[in-house]
């Protein structure tokens, strides 16, 4: 399915164009309007950036955490250091493998949730912003040749930003 989104300014702006698009013979079953006293970006389905940074970070820690153990324990076999003497060879290579997994966690927290919370998002949180600011989206989705229309008509209303795209799930 492709889709059509325009930022406009206000509310009046987008129900204008919410009626232009009916007036021109859209198919208004695909039209929504997100924003103050319409959809909310949760329920149109613009992805919580958050929530793929989390999914991001878990994924790292289950494959970093056993190999930060594993390069801890064999780092403090191969250098033979005594981090702590009291506690002997063994214990010494478990504490090794312990601030191993511990490095395994923080760079699965920090690239994982990090980059997941920056890239993760798409274009999605450029749109939630808009939303913050006020701002209201129309969406049409369909066809192509509906797509098409509905560009041409929300371009004639100087949108504060025009994206066509193209659901990569649906091919």
């Amino acid at each position: 399915m492709n889709y059509v989104i325009a930022v406009l300014a206000n509310r009046i702006e987008a129900e204008a164009a919410y009626s232009q698009l009916e007036q021109e013979g859209m198919p208004m079953s695909q039209v929504s309007i997100i924003g103050d006293g319409y959809k909310t970006a949760d329920e149109f389905g613009f992805i919580d950036p958050k929530k793929p940074a989390r999914k991001q970070a878990k994924l790292m820690a289950m494959w970093l955490v056993p190999f930060g153990f594993i390069g801890g324990w064999l780092f403090n076999v191969s250098t033979q250091y005594q981090l702590v003497p009291a506690v002997g060879t063994l214990g010494n290579h478990v504490i090794g493998g312990l601030l191993g997994a511990v490095a395994g966690a923080m760079g699965s927290f920090f690239v994982g949730g990090g980059v997941g919370l920056s890239v993760g998002s798409g274009d999605a949180l450029p749109y939630r912003n808009f939303l913050k600011e006020g701002k209201y989206i129309v969406v049409v989705g369909g066809a192509p040749n509906v797509t098409n229309k509905a560009t041409r008509i929300l371009r004639q209303l100087n949108p504060l930003n025009l994206q066509g795209y193209i659901d990569p799930t649906a091919i």
